[in-house]
């Protein structure tokens, strides 16, 4: 399977250590199986002024030796991990993470969410009509290590 990651710099041996914490799906290595998505990610380090690559990766669709967490839809299995994530809360133990990524609509819902203003079971109305994107978050050393470096394109305006 091909996985992409937008960055400001190519990306040829992914690490830890420069990932954020408190995003998503906790701390780790973010890709995403729908280029398109990462190319608009990309667009936004050329807004503001910043070098844009699209990294390709490749990763097998077998990984047996790996601890991973699909979750298929916006539901609340979902909206309590990306709570307890983005809070520092999380104590699961998960090499790879895959789910729907909080774009914009996405994040209002969560905001309204995370403040109080809305109940789950209203956060969960609104998010069961959006459709996921995608979003891989490799969160140990080992699950990195599943990945291969393709190549590294630079994108343009």
């Amino acid at each position: 399977m091909k996985l992409y990651h937008s960055s400001t710099v190519v990306v040829e041996h992914p690490d830890l250590k420069h990932s954020r914490d408190y995003l998503d799906f906790g701390k780790g290595f973010y890709l995403t199986s729908l280029k398109e998505q990462a190319i608009r990610y990309a667009e936004r380090f050329l807004l503001r002024g910043q070098t844009a690559f699209l990294n390709k990766y490749e990763i097998e669709d077998n990984l047996p030796d790996l601890n991973i967490k699909v979750f298929e839809a916006y539901n609340g299995e979902w909206l309590d991990f990306v709570l307890a994530c983005r809070q520092g809360t999380d104590s699961t133990d998960y090499d790879l993470v895959v789910g729907g990524i909080a774009n914009d609509r996405i994040f209002r819902t969560l905001d309204l969410y995370f403040s109080g203003e809305i109940t789950k079971d209203e956060a969960l109305k609104r998010l069961k009509f959006e459709k996921p994107n995608n979003q891989y978050c490799f969160r140990t050393i080992e699950a990195i290590k599943c990945l291969t470096f393709v190549l590294s394109s630079p994108i343009y305006k």
